[in-house]
């Protein structure tokens, strides 16, 4: 059991580093377009290096080749929303505001399955949502309404991802859907930068550090850690944990960038985490909340442990 919560804690500090990395990296002259391509370039290359080195590649069928396609698109849309908000806000602040997604995900869920929404979805959403006003506070000239925006849209785009991944096929690996997902972004966002003219390797050569940082600190090694975690503890203990992610970006934020929060911010993100940590508990199966991972069907634990972040 220790194991596994050493595994999701260290997970979830690789993804909590993200908004730092990013900041370093954007320092040296990198565009987002071009931190990202890197990112899951890279990612792409040590997953396919290990699933080369297991001799398992796996076999996706034509109908699993959409999908992938589909939720590669969605992981890299949010992704770009996320990234650029690091860019334009705190990153502090985008990582609070993206802990909107657990509560979106309870909203959705229900949507997609056409059942009254009960007060075990309207509660987290609602919670969330009081965070949010608390997070952002007054509108005035000082707030960057374009960036919270589109932390915001990353949360969305994010509880998109986790609705349509949760329904997709469980028959390929994480590992394996991670280094296709890699793949397709790493294409998405190589069209993108060339379509935009933001695709310039030109940066200083700091840049490949912190590029390589994302990629393998908080890309690779997070995810393949979190499925460790998730395998041992199951889904719902993961990803209780996994909110250690949002206090890492703001200390870390705070001591390495320099960043600050007010009282109220900090305070709407104490909000915005209840209402996801209510969100986590609320959309698992009571069956979820009380099976070990000894007890899950290894299946069952895969398809919902898979995790692909920001």
């Amino acid at each position: 059991m220790w194991r596994g919560v050493v595994a999701t804690l260290v997970s979830a500090a690789g993804f909590g580093l993200i908004p730092v990395f990013a900041s370093y990296a954007y320092g040296t002259g990198m565009s987002v377009t071009t931190l990202l391509m890197l990112r899951f370039a890279i990612a792409a290359v040590v997953f396919l290096a290990w699933l080369g080195l297991r001799g398992r590649f796996g076999r996706p069928t034509g109908r699993q080749w959409a999908t992938l396609a589909l939720l590669g698109g969605m992981y890299a849309t949010q992704s770009l929303l996320y990234f650029t908000a690091v860019q334009r806000i705190a990153p502090a602040l985008a990582a609070l505001l993206l802990y909107l997604y657990p509560g979106l995900v309870s909203v959705l869920t229900a949507v997609v399955d056409r059942a009254r929404p009960g007060w075990a979805v309207v509660g987290p959403i609602l919670v969330s949502l009081a965070g949010l006003v608390l997070v952002v506070g007054r509108l005035d000239a000082e707030l960057d309404l374009p960036g919270v925006l589109t932390a915001v849209g990353a949360a969305v785009a994010y509880a998109c991802y986790i609705v349509l991944g949760s329904r997709a096929s469980a028959e390929l690996s994480p590992t394996v859907t991670s280094a296709y997902l890699s793949m397709f972004a790493t294409g998405a966002f190589a069209l993108l930068g060339l379509a935009l003219g933001s695709l310039d390797l030109g940066f200083a050569t700091a840049g490949w550090g912190w590029a390589a940082a994302v990629a393998v600190v908080s890309t690779v090694l997070a995810i393949a850690l979190f499925f460790v975690g998730a395998t041992a503890l199951g889904p719902v203990r993961a990803s209780i944990l996994s909110m250690l992610e949002a206090v890492v970006a703001v200390v870390a934020s705070w001591l390495l960038l320099g960043g600050t929060l007010s009282w109220s911010q900090l305070a709407g993100g104490v909000v915005v985490l209840a209402g996801a940590l209510w969100g986590i508990l609320a959309s698992s199966p009571p069956q979820d909340r009380l099976t070990t991972a000894s007890d899950a069907p290894a299946g069952r634990r895969g398809s919902r442990s898979a995790r692909s972040r920001s």
